[in-house]
């Protein structure tokens, strides 16, 4: 299998991208408020082979729950945020080694500079998670645009939805890209990528664009794949 050159980065001690091998993640189903029943899911996950883990962070008492979850996993764990930045903060301070934000529901520029300078201070990598359900509306990314360094990549994208021929492929690319561009102007390169559909196509298309425009590692994977018969299938075709 040829691979892009890809920058690495560290979840932990496990290196992603670069020449490093494939990793497999996971995310438990668990409240994460129940660190007992947290913890007990992510050893089930390590003995089928995962080796990174996400849990969802839906309030400040699941971010605060992360340090005791972080304290006895044996793998990365990395920090679900939508919508409030403060969780992201929170679950930095319980030391969690990445966080998954997602450019759709966290749209404010200065919220989004407050999380990743925290990050930085602390050298803890961001997924910048794109996902087709929850995109922001067209010409309305962020509420101040962030886009820098990829200018002309997002301009040509653009194009079609300027000229009234929208794709979401390139919706969901540029939605990346403007986030992307915050994180770089702030000197901050500990990026991954997800841009996640529930339809392959569009999915792989997604991965193909985005590989092309930026260096950053790229996390895989299909978005509300359906039952676990026919998501298996749909996830290990798009994979």
């Amino acid at each position: 299998m040829k691979r892009r050159i890809s920058k690495k980065i560290f979840l932990g001690d496990v290196p992603v991208g670069g020449d490093s091998p494939i990793t497999v993640q996971s995310m438990t189903k668990t409240d994460t408020r129940d660190v007992k029943s947290t913890i007990n899911q992510i050893m089930e996950m390590v003995q089928s082979g995962c080796e990174i883990v996400r849990c969802a962070v839906p309030d400040m008492e699941a971010a605060k729950a992360l340090k005791e979850i972080k304290r006895l996993s044996p793998i990365p764990v990395v920090a679900d945020i939508h919508f409030h930045y403060e969780l992201a903060l929170e679950s930095l301070k319980s030391g969690v080694d990445c966080l998954r934000l997602n450019p759709g529901n966290i749209r404010d520029k200065d919220k989004v500079t407050m999380v990743v300078n925290e990050a930085k201070t602390r050298e803890t990598p961001i997924r910048i998670g794109v996902n087709f359900g929850s995109l922001p509306p067209v010409g309305g990314i962020g509420v101040s645009k962030g886009i820098s360094r990829h200018n002309d990549g997002v301009n040509l994208l653009s194009k079609g939805v300027i000229d009234n021929e929208y794709s979401v492929v390139d919706h969901m690319v540029q939605t990346g890209l403007w986030e992307i561009g915050i994180l770089e102007d702030l000197n901050f390169d500990l990026i991954k990528i997800s841009l996640k559909a529930f339809d392959i196509d569009t999915t792989v298309e997604a991965y193909r664009k985005m590989a092309k425009l930026v260096p950053y590692p790229l996390h895989l994977g299909i978005t509300e794949s359906g039952t676990a018969k026919s998501g298996s299938i749909r996830s290990s075709i798009g994979l």
